[in-house]
């Protein structure tokens, strides 16, 4: 199949690199931590990531009120502001939901809050078909006065966004990306291989950041990137810039936190544990229905985090405290 060629349409995509998908701090008594919310965006920038996905999956958005949402977007796109960076640090916002009205509500006003685009979810629990997934999408696309990227995570909602599908969606001027977490090899070469070549492809998951990259997608939306986001900057810049071994080395290096990640409970409730382990955060406190880290996941997350480099004997995070980006 012939790539899609759109009118207008530029070499590159606007979004490439390394995005981190930002997790909400919150209070021991379960307040959305403003104040660590923005330390954590402020070394997110020091540490020279490409750009922040506040209120998605690992911000815990299902249990976030409208507020609170609308807060997170305002405060980072407010902190990456602060930077004579902003230009290059994009703000990617969570908005979406299982209802495309409300969806299209969000993405409006994130585009108010000054985000950069959004990050529209496939919709979940109601499992809209093929048909009913594009037309979700497109309604958004039309109305929400964002570009949107397309999360694909069919292990969350129920459905698949397959690659016919998004094609369709990518030859829509406001469709700038997707972010893919099928697991599916074939779905995510189909893409790489066919969509404009001004839409961006991101891995959704870290594991799969080194094969997205080198099938020709751009970059990764990172629970990592929490932890290690200069790492995870430098993976994919190794990558796009052809520098394959370099490449290898990070992400042999840091896959055994990859997979971390994910074991002991659901994202974003390990990495939470990690970045308290790290001193990043007072509390990795979750809201029900999640709970935080048991012990026997959190002593073996700790070792690992230890052998990482990313935990002294004594805890904390040498280079966190260096930099001062961490209160």
């Amino acid at each position: 199949m012939t790539p899609i060629a759109r009118s207008g349409a530029t070499s590159r995509p606007g979004l490439r690199g390394a995005f981190t998908a930002l997790i909400t701090p919150f209070t021991a008594d379960g307040q959305v931590d403003e104040q660590a919310f923005r330390h954590l965006v402020r070394w997110q920038i020091l540490a020279g990531i490409d750009g922040v996905v506040p209120c998605g999956t690992t911000g815990e958005s299902p249990t976030l009120s409208t507020r609170e949402r609308e807060r997170l977007i305002a405060t980072a796109v407010e902190t990456v502001a602060e930077r004579p960076s902003r230009a290059r640090v994009s703000v990617i916002a969570g908005t979406g939901t299982n209802d495309t009205a409300a969806t299209i509500r969000a993405t409006r006003r994130a585009a108010e809050l000054g985000a950069n685009a959004a990050l529209v979810v496939a919709p979940y629990h109601n499992r809209p078909d093929a048909r009913m997934l594009e037309a979700h999408f497109r309604a958004v696309a039309d109305e929400g006065r964002l570009p949107i990227v397309v999360y694909n995570v069919p292990s969350r909602t129920g459905s698949n966004v397959d690659a016919d599908t998004f094609l369709r969606l990518s030859d829509h001027p406001m469709v700038v990306g997707v972010k893919e977490a099928s697991g599916s090899l074939d779905q995510i070469a189909r893409i790489c291989r066919d969509r404009p070549r001004d839409v961006a492809v991101l891995a959704g998951d870290d594991a799969w950041t080194l094969p997205v990259l080198a099938l020709g997608g751009d970059g990764v939306v990172s629970v990592a990137g929490n932890e290690i986001p200069s790492e995870m900057a430098s993976l994919c810049a190794a990558a796009l810039a052809g520098d394959w071994e370099s490449a290898r080395r990070h992400h042999d290096r840091w896959l055994p936190l990859f997979l971390a990640n994910f074991q002991g409970g659901p994202n974003p409730v390990p990495v939470k544990a990690a970045l308290a382990l790290m001193g990043l955060l007072a509390t990795d406190a979750v809201r029900a229905p999640l709970l935080t880290l048991d012990e026997p996941a959190r002593s073996r997350l700790e070792a690992l985090l230890r052998e990482c480099g990313l935990v002294e004997a004594a805890g904390g995070r040498i280079a966190v405290r260096e930099q001062g980006a961490v209160a």
